[in-house]
């Protein structure tokens, strides 16, 4: 498949190198910045043209006549919309999808900004991460809550410690420690950074990092399984950083817990305190050691660094562990920092660009699987597909799961049939309208996985 991605910024650089380990794809960056298109050319296989991405000539140049995907991650809404538009009036127009950061300009895009259909996909990196941190939230201990089905089932990857039940002990007596009729499945292992298949007499270990498949009522049980000290409910939420995604997390979170928002720029408090109802808006900087301990930092559950200042986040995320905080958590935008400083002082390290780039896969993957959620700095990914089709259409409807030809690096974690989940024994039967949950820890096998579960119109 041709893919054409406007911007070799972080987010760009993310796709790209997510998609071209696929051998069948044909991938071309646009972007102004010679040097490091030319960085890019040296790490990847890829194609690359110097110029602005908005501009008729640039995109011909790029080869936007045979693109069956447009990926536009600029760093200007304008540019990604205009580029949407070029490409919509193509012969074949491609799919396009574009990130958007202004909220005027996605309720916009959604009323036919640009004309009608110009954006395929909008994607509001905003909005993303404002999500992923509520739902850390939610679940205290979580390293990562992933939903899939609409939220009817969750992955939620959490770190075993010393004192769970069932650390020290193979996978296949989960069922002896939960409760009767409550089934969870473990997709997947990570041990010292590298995947660990998780099977019946695998031994979970201490520091393991277990992504585990369920319903919301059976994730605190799972956890507790995993971790021998309980974590306390979430009532107090400190936020450092007034910016989009600290103002609009406070907005949606006030209702339900005790927030205070830090942010630096006396105007832009204002601002805040006179859009927000029952927030706290405090003036400050967010690393001064007296004002967090006046605000009793030692008392509040969650305290989140998400100012732009990845040295600011790091540095105020220690102070508040070191003055109290049980949980803290960063926004980071270098993955190499948010590498080395998750699981040490910082216990959730969070990626801008990763969150963004599981959006964005779920809708230029080839075979349009239903969510792709990029995990542990993108070397593995959990993806979600709707099987469709007929016993003459589909390889898998009306077969069991260990008749499937899947690569080794996949594990099915279960199937949600209507509001059920169905957890992924060798003798469960895929029927119309299953919604798979795969881990693929090899994104090379990437697809194969999707070409299995396509129906197809000649078998």
């Amino acid at each position: 498949m041709k893919i054409l991605i406007l911007g070799a910024g972080q987010v760009g650089t993310s796709v790209a190198a997510a998609l071209s380990v696929e051998d069948e794809n044909d991938i071309t960056v646009v972007d102004r910045d010679a040097l490091r298109l030319r960085e890019l050319t040296e790490k990847l296989d890829i194609r690359t043209v110097i110029g602005h991405a908005s501009l008729p000539s640039v995109l011909s140049q790029a080869g936007i006549e045979d693109a069956a995907l447009l990926v536009a991650v600029t760093s200007s809404d304008e540019v990604n919309i205009i580029a949407c538009q070029i490409a919509a009036q193509q012969v074949k127009p491609p799919t396009r999808v574009a990130r958007l950061r202004d909220q005027e300009y996605l309720a916009l895009v959604k009323n036919g900004l640009g004309g009608e259909g110009a954006v395929t996909a909008a994607i509001s990196p905003e909005q993303l991460v404002c999500r992923h941190v509520e739902r850390l939230i939610a679940t205290p201990g979580a390293l990562q809550v992933l939903e899939f089905a609409q939220g009817r089932v969750q992955l939620v990857a959490v770190r075993a410690l010393h004192g769970g039940a069932l650390v020290g002990h193979e996978i296949r007596e989960l069922r002896q420690h939960l409760p009767k009729g409550m089934d969870v499945r473990v997709a997947a292992i990570f041990r010292g950074g590298k995947p660990v298949k998780p099977e019946g007499i695998t031994v979970i270990e201490a520091g393991d990092e277990v992504f585990f498949l369920a319903h919301q009522s059976a994730i605190k049980a799972m956890m507790s399984e995993l971790r021998s000290t309980e974590t306390r409910s979430t009532k107090r939420i400190f936020i450092s950083g007034g910016g989009g995604i600290g103002r609009r997390l406070a907005k949606s979170l006030e209702k339900r817990y005790s927030v205070k928002v830090l942010e630096r720029s006396r105007d832009r408090a204002r601002a805040i305190a006179e859009d927000l109802l029952n927030t706290i808006v405090l003036v400050g900087d967010c690393a001064d050691e007296d004002l967090l301990r006046e605000e009793n930092i030692d008392q509040t559950d969650v305290y989140c660094a998400l100012t732009n200042d990845d040295e600011a986040n790091i540095l105020s995320a220690m102070l508040a562990k070191r003055l109290g905080c049980p949980r803290v958590v960063a926004l980071i935008n270098r993955a190499s920092y948010a590498e080395l400083v998750e699981g040490s002082t910082i216990d959730i390290a969070i990626s801008p660009q990763s969150v963004t780039l599981s959006a964005l896969l779920s809708h230029i993957r080839e075979g349009e699987p239903e969510r792709v959620y990029s995990l542990r700095r993108g070397a593995a990914e959990a993806i979600e597909v709707v099987v469709r089709g007929d016993r003459r259409t589909s390889r898998v409807i009306g077969r069991e799961l260990d008749e499937l030809d899947l690569p080794d690096s996949t594990t099915i974690g279960g199937i949600v049939r209507g509001e059920e989940l169905l957890i992924a024994h060798h003798d469960v039967v895929i029927e119309p309208g299953d919604h798979v949950i795969l881990f693929v820890t090899d994104k090379r096998d990437l697809p194969k996985v999707i070409a299995t579960f396509k129906e197809v119109d000649w078998l």
